[in-house]
């Protein structure tokens, strides 16, 4: 029998930032930078459900969008 191992506990020491300035938004990422160099992220809806990645996988991602590697996701 297979087990589904049990996900990372996120840090209670982070500070969750949004993701978009818009007060107004019913449904957001949320973003915190770990001291143990791991960025957490979820939903403003599902705060329980947390993905982790690297500093580095992170700063590859944003680098990513910057230079629109993902615009043609926009509007799905």
């Amino acid at each position: 029998m297979q087990t589904t191992p049990t996900p990372p506990t996120p840090p209670e020491n982070l500070i969750w930032q949004k993701a978009t300035d818009d007060e107004n938004a019913p449904e957001y990422i949320e973003v915190a930078f770990g001291d143990d160099g791991n960025v957490y992220l979820r939903t403003n809806t599902e705060p329980d459900n947390v993905v982790i990645t690297t500093r580095v996988k992170w700063d590859a991602f944003v680098l990513g969008v910057k230079a629109g590697e993902f615009d043609h996701f926009v509007g799905l």
